[in-house]
């Protein structure tokens, strides 16, 4: 099965391309979804990220306390690699698994949505072609901070935590442009999926021997 490794800069529109190719059937594997499950309360991945970090990371209620977690990885490299050894190995087990369950499937092919697919390189074995959800960096600040409640001062430091546009740009095989309309956005997801769809039966058939242009 043909899989198309999703990324992009943070608040650059990555859900909505998402919704847009799940509309059109694509089966979708996102690992902020998975994180999002192995932090529930009682799952050993919480109860490691309290022992590191201290009770400060729970909320009165049990849950992961986000906006405490964020400030404080964003404001140290050490803390923010520390989550990361916690969370990252039981994210590519689990998206690792889900993709392999989707190769007894019909699908075409897959979307693997990762946002830090180009900082960690650990999931290149998993995709065929990198697409890139691009947005300039000043409409992405101002989405951050809207979307989050975050002042400039945190989203810049967010944002410098992630590579750079130009980075991503340079290992894209297909570019989604989400500058303009959510109309413009949702063609450009078309166009692509009828690519994608097309790449997939080729695959299938052995006539499709070059799958990506560039890698990551």
């Amino acid at each position: 099965m043909l899989t198309i490794g999703l990324t992009g800069g943070i608040a650059s529109g990555k859900s909505t391309v998402c919704k847009y190719f799940a509309e059109l059937g694509v089966p979708i594997v996102d690992t902020d979804v998975i994180s999002r499950e192995l932090v529930k309360p009682g799952q050993p991945a919480l109860a490691e990220i309290v022992t590191h970090f201290g009770h400060q990371a729970l909320r009165e209620d049990g849950q992961l306390n986000r906006p405490w977690l964020r400030q404080r990885i964003f404001s140290s490299d050490q803390e923010r690699n520390a989550l990361n050894a916690i969370l990252h190995p039981r994210i590519r087990t689990e998206a690792r698994a889900q993709l392999e369950a989707l190769n007894s499937t019909s699908a075409p092919y897959a979307l693997l949505v990762v946002p830090l697919l180009l900082e960690s390189g650990e999931y290149a074995p998993l995709i065929d072609r990198v697409l890139i959800v691009d947005l300039d960096a000043d409409s992405q600040l101002e989405r951050l901070m809207q979307r989050d409640g975050i002042d400039l001062a945190q989203a810049q430091a967010i944002l410098r935590a992630q590579v750079s546009r130009a980075q991503r740009l340079a290992h894209a095989d297909d570019i989604i442009d989400n500058s303009g309309s959510n109309e413009k956005l949702r063609a450009a997801v078309t166009r692509l999926h009828q690519d994608y769809a097309q790449r997939a039966d080729q695959l299938r058939t052995g006539s499709l021997s070059d799958l990506r242009r560039s890698g990551c």
